[in-house]
């Protein structure tokens, strides 16, 4: 093997040890500080005809848009729904009352509602106010957040009532 040869391998060897270290760094970042959530697109007031999208193509249920004035966001009332009711997992009897800002769930101690257990996330959901509907966004978690025993993928709005469940540990909206 020429000489030549050898040292592309060894330097091509290197460049993928790097590789493979700055993954292995960033996965213990990520773990460890939590991955940015995304966030919900604003309503828009009037779409552009070019983005409508085509008639063939399945569309996803979009969420209602949230009431708007001419001096901003009109705030909506909680009337409906006061309170998060945890019904199961470490702190089964926990109450969480609500207001109109988004509420953080995972074990981050930034979030609004610290759950510690193994199955949830650092950032594992969103409990957010959508005009006059609680809505829940999954953030990416690792073992997903579930309403009524469905697996959520894009925010949906939430049912009185219904169980929520994030790791171990399952709550519900109550009036």
């Amino acid at each position: 093997m020429s000489e030549l040869t050898l040292l592309l391998l060894q330097v091509g060897f290197l460049v993928l040890l790097w590789f493979f270290v700055f993954a292995v760094v960033y996965s213990l970042r990520a773990d460890l500080f939590g991955v940015k959530a995304r966030k919900l697109p604003e309503p828009a007031t009037a779409a552009p005809a070019a983005a409508a999208p085509s008639p063939s193509a399945p569309t996803a249920p979009v969420a209602p848009a949230a009431p708007r004035s001419a001096s901003g966001p009109v705030k909506a009332t909680t009337d409906a729904v006061s309170r998060i009711v945890v019904t199961s997992g470490p702190k089964a009897g926990l109450e969480l009352p609500l207001g109109s800002e988004p509420v953080t769930i995972g074990r981050s101690s930034e979030s609004g509602l610290v759950i510690r257990d193994d199955y949830t996330s650092s950032h594992h959901a969103r409990l957010l106010l959508w005009g006059t509907q609680w809505m829940v966004q999954d953030l990416d978690s690792t073992n997903g957040t579930w309403h009524d025993g469905k697996r959520v993928s894009a925010p949906v709005p939430i049912t009185v009532g219904a169980p929520i469940k994030v790791g171990a540990t399952t709550f519900e909206l109550r009036k």
